[in-house]
C-alpha cells in the first residue's frame, strides 16, 4: 500500500521518480543484507570446518561450543532475521514459514541459526567493528 499526500497526486512524474528511488533503495538494502547473511554463514562454516579439519592439535582448534562460536551463531541468526524482514518489507515475501524455508534452503542456513532467528537480547550487543 502506498500512502501519498493529496498534493502529490498533482505530480505523477515526481511520484514515479520517487517510487523508483524507493524501490532502488529497497533493492540495495536487500542486496547488502543478503551479502551480510552470506558472510555470517561463511564465518560460522569456516569456524566449524577449522574444528573438524584440525590435525589433532587441541591448542589451535576452535571450541565447538565456545563463546566465539556462540557469537557467530548469534550474528548469523541476526543477519537472517534482518534479511527476512527486509525481504518482506520489499513485498517479496508472503510472511509464511513456507516462504522462509526457501530462503533457508537457498542460503544453506543451519538449524541452530534458523531456530535462533529473531531471538535478541540473549547476549551483549556490540557495535560493528568492536
Amino acid at each position: 500500500m502506498t500512502v501519498r499526500s493529496p498534493r502529490s497526486r498533482a505530480h505523477p512524474a515526481r511520484d514515479s521518480a520517487l517510487d523508483y528511488e524507493i524501490a532502488q533503495e529497497q533493492a540495495a538494502a536487500l542486496g547488502r543484507l543478503g551479502r551480510a547473511l552470506e558472510a555470517a554463514l561463511a564465518a560460522l562454516s569456516r569456524h566449524d570446518r577449522a574444528d573438524t579439519e584440525s590435525d589433532g592439535d587441541a591448542t589451535n582448534r576452535p571450541s565447538p561450543t565456545g563463546p566465539l562460536r556462540e557469537r557467530l551463531v548469534q550474528e548469523a541468526s541476526d543477519a537472517l532475521w534482518c534479511f527476512v524482514v527486509q525481504r518482506e518489507a520489499c513485498g517479496l515475501g508472503d510472511q509464511s514459514f513456507a516462504d522462509q524455508r526457501s530462503i533457508i534452503r537457498q542460503y544453506g542456513v543451519p538449524a541452530e541459526v534458523r531456530n535462533r532467528m529473531g531471538a535478541f537480547g540473549g547476549t551483549a550487543r556490540r557495535a560493528p567493528g568492536e
